[in-house]
C-alpha cells in the first residue's frame, strides 16, 4: 500500500463560488472529511475488505466494502433528494465494489456535496430543505445539514476502525493518530492555513 497520494485522493473544495466564511469552512470541513476516509481505505489491509468475523459466519454483520459502499450511496441520496440539480454519481454494489472503485466515488460524492454545501451555506438559494431521507421531515439547509452529514461518516468510520481490529487488521498508529491531525487534512485538500486559516 503506497502512502502516496493520488489526485483521487484531494477532494475539490466544490466549484460554485462561495460568499460565506461559513460555506467556505462547511465545503474544506467535508473535504478534510472525505480524506479520512480516502485514508482509511488506502492504509487498510486488502484482505479485509470483504473478510467478515469468523465466530460468527451467519451473523449479519456488513463488511468494510459495504459500510463505505454505503457511506457513498448515502450521499448520492442526500444529493437527490436536496439537490437534484447537480449531478448525482452512480450507486456503488457493496458486494462487488473494489477499494478502488470505493475510493472513486468517494471522492466524485465528496465533491457533490461539497458542492450542495457551498451552495447551501454559501449564501445561495437555490435550497431551502436538507433531505435527509424520503422518509424523514426535511430540515432547513443550514448548519445542522453539515453537522448530520459529519455524523453520519465519523459513526461508520468507527464501525470500521472497530471491524478492522476485530478481523485481525488492526490499523497502524500513524493511521489513527492521522485521523486527528486536521491541520495536515486540511492541507491535502487545498487549505493551506488550516482550520480558521480564512476567517
Amino acid at each position: 500500500m503506497s502512502t502516496r497520494q493520488s489526485k483521487l485522493d484531494k477532494p475539490k473544495l466544490g466549484k460554485a463560488k462561495v460568499h460565506t466564511q461559513l460555506g467556505r469552512a462547511a465545503v474544506e470541513i467535508f473535504a478534510a472529511n472525505d480524506r479520512m476516509n480516502q485514508l482509511l481505505i488506502e492504509r487498510l489491509d486488502p484482505a479485509a475488505w470483504r473478510a467478515k468475523i469468523s465466530a460468527k459466519p451467519s451473523a449479519n454483520v456488513r463488511t468494510i466494502a459495504a459500510i463505505f459502499t454505503h457511506m457513498h450511496n448515502v450521499r448520492c441520496k442526500w444529493v437527490r433528494l436536496t439537490a437534484p440539480h447537480l449531478k448525482v454519481p452512480a450507486q456503488l454494489s457493496r458486494t462487488k465494489c473494489t477499494p478502488q472503485q470505493a475510493r472513486t466515488g468517494l471522492a466524485e460524492s465528496a465533491a457533490r456535496c461539497a458542492e450542495m454545501l457551498s451552495e447551501a451555506l454559501g449564501g445561495g438559494n437555490r435550497m431551502a430543505k436538507f433531505h435527509r431521507d424520503g422518509w424523514g421531515r426535511p430540515w432547513p439547509a443550514g448548519p445542522e445539514m453539515l453537522c448530520y452529514m459529519l455524523a453520519h461518516e465519523a459513526h461508520h468510520r468507527g464501525q470500521i476502525c472497530m471491524l478492522a481490529h476485530q478481523l485481525g487488521f488492526r490499523l497502524p498508529v500513524a493511521v489513527m493518530a492521522g485521523l486527528w491531525n486536521w491541520e495536515k487534512l486540511w492541507k491535502e485538500c487545498g487549505a493551506p492555513n488550516g482550520p480558521g486559516g480564512d476567517s
